[in-house]
């Protein structure tokens, strides 16, 4: 299987197999079907904002969006020639309830057999601010990736490792958002939500099988577009970003949310 789309719609490019989004009456139980199955989905915007409650005219998606202007420089990527603004959270998600309860700030670390370049290293990041924790759309998208978990896991509580992510890129550098290539996570569920993009080509994301098929491709350009994997079952990688103006920085912002059981 290989799906190609692009998320400015969500539809496949012509002579492309149908990508698994959007198709059912309830994309959430359809995304739930086809994790359990597939590994992978992609959920349209508009169906992640109405869900999130966050459309464009109640000002609630600028909101969100605002908080990647006050992220802080990644000196891991910048060690790597990668400038990357991030910040990093815990959360405690009851699925059942739909429970959101902030954990304490501690060094991210990634388990073995996951991301190579920082295998068994605790990597310190400036913690979300209070603005960002409590935001509602933030609260919306846990409890929207709880539920989705509970198709992989029957486990009552989840662990949410949230990561708003910033790439920037000149015309003397590329961004990249994957500087370590195909990976895992370590996790159960992964997920990437599109936040932003300015003055940026390339950025695509690439899901695969740990054989190497290619399961689906998508650039991530309308915000809300929300790209779902289980993460025990697949790899996944983005590739490089760089400027459609070199006069000007191209920027990419999303947000990486992972879960596992509590």
């Amino acid at each position: 299987m290989d799906h190609v789309t692009d998320a400015t719609d969500a539809t496949a490019r012509p002579g492309d197999p149908a990508p698994p989004s959007g198709t059912e009456a309830d994309p959430v139980e359809a995304a739930r079907r086809a994790l359990g199955t597939e590994g992978v989905y992609l959920l349209t915007a508009p169906d992640v904002r109405a869900r999130l409650d966050a459309r464009s005219a109640d000002g609630r998606w600028a909101a969100f969006a605002s908080h990647w202007d006050r992220l802080a420089p990644d000196p891991y990527a910048a060690a790597r020639g990668t400038r990357r603004l991030r910040r990093y959270g815990q959360f405690a998600v009851t699925p059942a309830t739909g429970t959101i309860r902030p954990l304490d700030h501690v060094p991210f670390v990634q388990p073995d057999r996951s991301n190579p370049l920082y295998v068994g290293v605790d990597r310190h990041f400036e913690p979300l601010s209070p603005e960002f924790t409590a935001d509602p759309v933030l609260h919306a998208l846990l409890r929207l990736l709880g539920r989705m978990a509970t198709a992989l896991d029957t486990a009552t509580e989840w662990k949410a490792n949230v990561h708003p992510f910033r790439v920037v890129a000149s015309a003397d550098g590329d961004g990249q958002p994957t500087p370590e290539g195909r990976h895992r996570d370590g996790v159960t569920l992964v997920s990437s939500l599109a936040v932003a993009r300015h003055n940026a080509t390339g950025g695509e994301s690439a899901v695969y099988t740990p054989d190497g098929d290619r399961l689906l491709a998508v650039t991530l350009t309308q915000p809300g577009t929300l790209l779902l994997g289980d993460d025990r079952a697949t790899l996944h990688e983005v590739s490089p970003v760089r400027p459609l103006d070199p006069g000007r920085p191209a920027v990419r912002d999303v947000l990486v949310t992972t879960l596992v059981p509590a």
